[in-house]
């Protein structure tokens, strides 16, 4: 008869690993769905309810977090990834939008991967809010706007690590890169149009 000893605390860590793993996705989910609704808050200038949003995310983040205290590898798996990701899209489109300096991965108590997915992706939410300026005519604030979207997308592709290190940053990168060309492309045609009316009220 073999002796195993060993295998009955094999099972309390891996039931200790289990539920830090359902708790973080349970929380996970909930910090993905904050984010969101904050995002979604800031495109109305809802400020009051992003803030909000942003404060019930981050109160998960820090569940997350405590709960993975004693399983540091999980904190880089796929599915905390992801929602961090989200929290610090939301947190980088809530500087951008009030023209504030961006919190860094620290201030947000991330992994700067998760962080650095989330500053590319911030830029999707710039053209969005930049498109929704020209309608207005706000062509200045556009401008900022897509002055920021540039210097985003020339610090990412400073980044240049192997994909299995940044997790597929060249991608979102190629992303906010093509966004950008987009909205500088509906910026120049609004501000040509602009000057167009101009000359021709002059006359």
């Amino acid at each position: 008869m073999v002796d195993l000893p060993f295998v009955e605390g094999i099972r309390t860590e891996l039931d200790g690993r289990y539920r830090a793993r359902e708790l973080a996705l349970t929380r996970g989910r909930h910090v993905i769905r904050s984010s969101a609704n904050a995002i979604r808050a800031l495109h109305r200038s809802e400020w009051v309810e992003a803030d909000a949003k942003i404060d019930e995310a981050d109160a998960a983040r820090d569940e997350i977090m405590a709960a993975l205290s004693d399983q540091p590898a999980m904190v880089q798996a796929g599915f905390v990834s992801d929602a961090f990701k989200e929290l610090a899209e939301a947190h980088i489109t809530r500087a951008l939008f009030r023209a504030r300096p961006l919190p860094g991965p620290s201030d947000l108590s991330i992994d700067p991967v998760p962080w650095l997915h989330g500053l590319g992706e911030a830029v999707g939410e710039l053209r969005r809010r930049l498109l929704d300026l020209l309608r207005e005519g706000e062509v200045d604030e556009a401008e900022r706007l897509l002055a920021a979207m540039d210097e985003i997308v020339d610090r990412l592709a400073e980044i240049d690590y192997p994909d299995g290190m940044t997790n597929g940053l060249r991608r979102t990168t190629d992303v906010a890169r093509s966004l950008t060309e987009r909205s500088r492309a509906d910026l120049t045609a609004t501000v040509v149009q602009e000057r167009l009316r101009l000359r021709l009220e002059e006359r």
